[in-house]
């Protein structure tokens, strides 16, 4: 955080950040018990599936701007013709267990270390490949304020993201001039007026969906 933003200040009160630490420890942990053998299962039919390891690393933007390694189960079969980030439905590099994973959201499920040490939250905005929120300038810097989330309102409106990028002409366009600015505009409303319950609220509305 830089001088001119702790100024102003950005994001949520120590008292909220604490509250919103200890929530994300105790029920990453308890997740975690709970889903441990799903994780383990996912991994390795994804490992059959994808014919590599079934779990997906990668670099994303966290708090702050400090990059992290994101931990997913895989879904996708790497193509070299294809090398954009964005993926929209029917990309050919989703296998078909892949779309079931996302469609499930079962992907996601390894994210509850991450949260387990630290680098995301359970609600928050999600986190980004470099090029895009560690790009923000201005006040839309309050969105990397807060750890990135597997779920939360921009991820609920945008649960069909990849439809809607199917859809367009250019999608990598799309994401970068409508959905991406929409996306920083909902999570500062988030920060801005956080509270517990609606965390909860929007975990119950993923697990629900």
């Amino acid at each position: 955080m830089t001088k001119g933003e702790a100024s102003v200040g950005w994001g949520l009160s120590r008292a909220q950040i604490t509250v919103k630490r200890l929530f994300d420890l105790c029920f990453s942990i308890f997740a975690l018990l709970v889903s441990s053998w799903l994780i383990l299962l996912a991994w390795l039919v994804a490992s059959w599936d994808t014919r590599s390891n079934g779990f997906f690393v990668q670099e994303r933007v966290g708090r702050h701007g400090k990059l992290f390694r994101v931990y997913k189960i895989k879904t996708m079969r790497p193509r070299r013709a294809i090398g954009s980030s964005v993926t929209y439905a029917g990309d050919p590099r989703v296998t078909k267990f892949g779309r079931f994973l996302r469609r499930t959201k079962i992907d996601e499920l390894p994210q509850l270390w991450n949260i387990l040490v630290g680098d995301m939250s359970f609600v928050g905005p999600r986190p980004d490949v470099p090029g895009f929120a560690d790009c923000l300038t201005g006040d839309d810097r309050v969105v990397l304020s807060v750890r990135p989330g597997i779920t939360g309102p921009a991820t609920l409106k945008y649960r069909n993201e990849e439809e809607i990028l199917a859809a367009q002409a250019d999608p990598e366009a799309y994401n970068r001039d409508v959905i991406f600015p929409d996306k920083v505009r909902i999570n500062r409303e988030y920060i801005e007026n956080w509270c517990l319950v609606d965390d909860l609220r929007y975990i119950l509305r993923t697990v629900l969906r």
